[in-house]
């Protein structure tokens, strides 16, 4: 895998985290909160690993989605538990602690988003 940097990327990246940042901490609950927040994680990690690698869209998009699976399938196994992390507020953002049926239906049409996308700009050029 060659290493480069994607400045939009970047930048798409940075405002996606942004945005998660808020509606991390200014959002309890609700759907924006629980479902359109992991909706959004999925393409926030598209666009990083697209920002510092060459990965064509369509391995970079599987390997978020697996790593998103990944994720949350630990989360029903009680994954900040074994790793004695259940008080961290910082893991349980990153790692969340609930598994959720809906959290991988939000992944995977985040990253179908993603990849409609992408082909869109590249049929567009």
């Amino acid at each position: 895998m060659t290493l480069t940097f994607h400045k939009s990327y970047f930048l798409l990246t940075l405002i996606l985290f942004a945005v998660e940042t808020l509606i991390a901490t200014n959002l309890e609950t609700g759907f924006i909160r629980h479902t359109f927040g992991d909706f959004l994680v999925v393409i926030l990690l598209y666009c990083l690993v697209r920002s510092f690698t060459k990965l064509a869209i369509f391995p970079t998009a599987i390997l978020v989605l697996a790593v998103s699976y990944i994720i949350e399938i630990l989360q029903a196994f009680h994954l900040l538990k074994l790793l004695n992390l259940e008080h961290s507020t910082l893991a349980k953002l990153i790692l969340g602690n609930t598994f959720n049926y809906t959290d991988l239906m939000a992944y995977s049409l985040g990253i179908i988003t993603v990849i409609i996308v992408e082909f869109k700009l590249l049929t567009n050029e």
